[in-house]
């Protein structure tokens, strides 16, 4: 099974998954148009053991849809190209049993209630908790979290790693967070 988008820097990908300690055969699609997003919520998905195939627009997404079963999609609102609401449309139209978490960075409510009103599991603003976000996932998929097979610490230290990367002010590079003993 493979999925193809164009992801950091234009390069095809194909669909993506990252190992973890417990193998799982539960597929969760993530679309978004950033790159830092697909890699840090990747990363946290496939570190509570999914398989994620990631999309960095809606038009691949949708074509993956038409020859694969979807159980559960992460969706970003506010992309470029086909935007979430209308990726949103047309997977009701084309799989109306894959559940939709949506997520956004940025509040809109008439956005919200229009997920709300076609049935998304849930909805989220960026950035997210966690865990929040996980037990969402879950329950998507028909089941319960298991605390134990999170690895939240390890999640929030690549994604905190990835916005001070990205940050304006924080320069090329990432900045050490730890400060020297001054004496006074």
């Amino acid at each position: 099974m493979i999925a193809t988008s164009h992801i950091e820097m234009g390069a095809v990908a194909q669909k993506r998954t990252t190992p973890s300690e417990k193998p799982s055969s539960e597929i969760v699609c993530l679309v978004d148009d950033d790159p830092m997003v697909l890699r840090s919520t990747g990363f946290l998905l496939a570190s509570d053991g999914f398989d994620v195939c990631r999309f960095d627009n809606g038009e691949d997404f949708i074509a993956y849809v038409a020859s694969h079963d979807v159980p559960v999609v992460v969706l970003d609102i506010w992309m470029k190209g086909m935007n979430g609401l209308e990726v949103l449309a047309r997977l009701c139209a084309m799989s109306p049993q894959t559940h939709v978490i949506v997520i956004t960075g940025h509040e809109d409510a008439a956005a919200r209630i229009t997920a709300v009103q076609i049935g998304t599991i849930a909805f989220f603003i960026k950035p997210f908790a966690d865990e929040e976000f996980l037990e969402a996932v879950h329950r998507a998929l028909g089941h319960a979290p298991k605390l134990s097979s999170r690895k939240p610490s390890l999640w929030r230290a690549f994604r905190n790693a990835c916005r001070r990367a990205a940050s304006p002010r924080s320069g090329m590079g990432l900045k050490s967070t730890i400060q020297p003993d001054r004496k006074r």
